[in-house]
């Protein structure tokens, strides 16, 4: 029985060795996409722009004040701070005993613009991004999505749509849509890889280990690009930052726990998935000038975890004037498209959602729009091999060619 005991044990101890070896060189792979990585990032070439500034953070954050969290203030701010985010806007949820947008970080702490908004729900089962917050957040919960957008279009509030897969109203007058949710991607992950990939690539890469499984979200931007080609709309990607993820042995509520971890601190979360916005030179980075470039579309997403996105463009131009995302464009006056990345990198245009234009890596790329429709820029890092040749690198908004 004892000899029995061994072999079974022996073989057990085998078998769990022999399943270590593709995450063991799984966590090697990531190490050379990090060298990829970094060495595309030494050819970066960033080509000024002399009418805007260009600004980078995070939409869709959570503190324990709005609960579903354990993030402080503090680490929220050394997150932000240690990533040299521009701005955070804080979607907090809402409560009827009190208002978490005026609680949460409202203003510059270190480096970063913190805008309180808040994440919001209508009696028609919507759900949305509100910003700015408000004491009322919890109110729209009874009132139908029509009554509720009505409202804040009237105070010059922006609702984003998030979670857009439970939507509902899309014949609705909402500004914008979350087309790519860290949360969302995050629960398709193979729980089974991803424990493994946690032991073993985690501790030396952790935002590779969760960019590593990032798919496109096909279904979201079909849906963003069956609106857009009928009136403006902006899309956007959600962090969805709780700092919630992790465990620890014993502790009290005063933060003092044995064996911390935590697997998802906003200092790794915001390295992956950031928008950029791009507000008028002659303007300073305040609450106002960020929500007025969110509601024209002058922004673009970029999965910065792959190689800072900074220095992208996409314009318009013709002999009268240039326009840049989320802006109008006369097709009777000539148009031509002008695509700028800062790294060599494979563009697709889509045209109300087809594909119009496809190029090898490039580092600029010139075409005429020859028809009227919403024009918008995939560009993607092939040289990273998969899954990135499948998932993009940079999503802009689109121009609109009329």
């Amino acid at each position: 029985m004892r000899k029995f005991l061994k072999k079974f044990f022996l073989i057990v101890l085998i078998v769990l060795l022999l399943i270590q070896i593709p995450f063991i060189y799984r966590r090697y792979q990531n190490g050379k996409l990090a060298e990829k990585i970094n060495q595309l990032q030494s050819q970066r070439t960033v080509q000024p722009d002399p009418n805007y500034t260009e600004y980078k953070g995070i939409i869709h954050a959570h503190t324990s004040l709005g609960g579903h969290s354990t993030g402080t203030f503090d680490e929220l701010i050394d997150g932000a701070n240690a990533n040299d985010l521009d701005f955070v806007i804080m979607t907090e949820h809402y409560t009827d005993k009190y208002d978490t947008s005026a609680l949460t970080l409202n203003g510059v702490y270190g480096k970063t613009l913190f805008v309180g908004g808040n994440e919001i729900d209508t009696s028609d089962g919507d759900r949305f991004l509100m910003m700015p917050g408000g004491p009322d957040a919890a109110s729209f919960s009874k009132m139908p999505t029509n009554v509720v957008l009505s409202t804040l279009h009237s105070e010059n509030r922006l609702a984003f749509i998030t979670y857009p897969e439970k939507f509902k109203s899309w014949n609705s007058d909402f500004d914008g849509d979350e087309v790519f949710s860290l949360h969302t991607n995050a629960k398709k992950m193979n729980p089974f890889l991803a424990l493994f990939d946690l032991i073993w690539s985690y501790p030396a890469y952790p935002a590779l280990t969760f960019a590593t499984y990032f798919k496109r979200p096909d279904e979201n931007l079909a849906k963003f690009d069956e609106i857009a080609a009928k009136r403006k709309v902006v899309f956007t990607a959600g962090t969805d930052a709780h700092s919630n993820i992790g465990f620890h042995l014993l502790g009290d509520d005063a933060g003092n726990k044995f064996i911390n971890i935590k697997i998802d601190p906003y200092k790794t979360t915001f390295q992956l998935v950031r928008v950029h916005v791009l507000i008028d030179k002659n303007k300073p980075l305040t609450r106002e000038s960020l929500i007025d470039a969110l509601k024209m579309g002058h922004s673009f997403i970029g999965f910065d975890v792959l190689g800072d996105t900074s220095g992208f463009n996409f314009l318009a131009e013709n002999d009268v004037e240039t326009k840049i995302m989320g802006d109008d464009i006369a097709l009777s006056q000539g148009v031509r498209l002008r695509v700028v990345s800062p790294i060599p990198a494979r563009c697709v245009i889509f045209r109300n959602g087809e594909k119009y234009f496809e190029s090898q890596e490039t580092g600029e790329i010139s075409l005429d729009a020859k028809e009227s429709g919403t024009y918008r820029v995939e560009l993607y890092l092939d040289q990273l091999g998969s899954p990135f040749d499948k998932m993009p690198w940079i999503i802009s908004d689109p121009i609109y060619v009329k």
